[in-house]
């Protein structure tokens, strides 16, 4: 059973163009094309950034986020309870009115001390602002290298310059040394982002990122099997070129560096919208829809190929929403709301939600007592505007 799913899987007519079979692409001495095997490698290679990475955060982000002022909020720890660790960690973190009451009855507890509790653990489990600003030297960090290591492998390359070359003497294109290895970052890279994924800064976009990583993967993975390797490499180029600017904005955020932060901003939304929506729609996908037909006929490799590179063209467009909408209130207010923005997490989202309930709160209360000192009747015979206001202890009409 495995073995016929496994000759099926690798029939050539699914990764290669008509007339060419698996045959034609036999290494040499001299001559060596992509293995699917060597896709095995980036696995080993992706632990090796996580240890990498945890030195780095560890050794030199932390330090740095000290002297740079990068200062994390005190906040107060709840008090053990099982019955409430339980709840929290196998029901929800945020209970429904009946819930908070039958957890008071059986912790024999005031609900507002259980409400409290339950407020304190989610402030518990929220990233400090050290693990952000740690997080996004490291990405920071990586986008640098991975740039310009593209663009010290591909600048000598004819493909860069004239994109029909991408397909002189498709598929039998010899891998060359430096390319197996820029692939091999970048793949090792977006596995160890999806291994970390559970112990990573949850953002908003939290599902747009993994559709974004398993696509990534996915497509570096098949451009590797079908010898798609100079297309390849422009994607991961052009995908690294915004993201030098994202990181930096996110850590001059951290430190509060406000005009900075927002001058960054400016430049990778510049830079995202030209290289997303303009230089990758012409550069890869008008060159791998139309100029491949030019050498060979369409295939299944063909169509699954596009399909993956239009995925990344629809997330493209819906981060592209949002930047522009941010760039719109940044010039038509002077500033950017802080819910647009892709760092923002989910455990911000409880934060502003305790937020609104706790001003709920005070203003009932408010409310309460200003009708237990009598200056708005309770029975509401008459509106408002047209109230008595108190004088001396007697009602005078306005």
């Amino acid at each position: 059973m495995a073995r016929s799913l496994y000759e099926w899987l690798w029939q050539h007519e699914f990764w290669l163009p008509p007339g060419i079979t698996w045959e034609d692409m036999q290494e040499s001495e001299d001559t060596h094309y992509p293995q699917p095997r060597h896709l095995l490698l980036s696995i080993p290679f992706a632990l090796i950034l996580i240890v990498i990475r945890c030195v780095f955060e560890r050794a030199i982000a932390l330090p740095l986020s000290t002297k740079l002022g990068v200062r994390d909020k005190q906040r107060p720890k709840a008090q053990p309870n099982p019955v409430l660790e339980t709840f929290y960690s196998m029901r929800g973190k945020n209970p429904e009115e009946g819930e908070l009451l039958s957890l008071a009855k059986q912790c024999d507890l005031p609900v507002k001390k259980v409400e409290k509790w339950f407020w304190h653990r989610r402030n518990m489990d929220r990233p400090s602002l050290s693990k952000k600003f740690s997080e996004a030297c490291w990405r920071f960090t990586f986008y640098i290298i991975s740039f310009f290591t593209g663009l010290t492998v591909l600048y000598d390359k004819p493909w860069l310059w004239d994109h029909r070359e991408c397909w002189t003497g498709y598929p039998q294109q010899p891998l060359q040394p430096s390319l197996f290895w820029y692939y091999m970052l970048e793949l090792s890279f977006y596995w160890s982002l999806v291994f970390t994924l559970p112990f990573d800064v949850k953002r908003k976009d939290f599902k747009e990122q993994i559709i974004h990583h398993a696509a990534t993967i996915f497509l570096i993975s098949f451009s590797y099997c079908a010898n798609y390797i100079r297309i390849g490499t422009l994607v991961m180029v052009i995908h690294d070129a915004s993201d030098c600017f994202l990181e930096p904005t996110k850590i001059f955020n951290y430190m509060k560096w406000k005009k900075t932060c927002d001058s960054l901003f400016m430049i990778f939304s510049a830079v995202f919208l030209i290289s997303r929506l303009v230089i990758y729609p012409y550069t890869v996908l008008y060159n791998t829809y139309y100029y491949s037909m030019e050498i060979f006929q369409p295939f299944f490799g063909y169509y699954f190929v596009n399909v993956l590179l239009i995925i990344l063209q629809l997330l493209h467009v819906f981060w592209s929403c949002l930047i522009i909408h941010m760039v719109y209130k940044f010039i038509l207010q002077g500033t950017m709301e802080k819910d647009m923005r892709s760092d923002t997490e989910e455990s911000d989202k409880d934060e502003e939600r305790d937020k609104i309930r706790k001003k709920k709160k005070n203003g009932i209360m408010c409310f309460s007592n200003v009708t237990s000192n009598g200056y708005i009747q309770r029975n509401g015979s008459e509106p408002l505007d047209s109230r008595a206001h108190l004088a001396n202890g007697h009602a005078k009409e306005r």
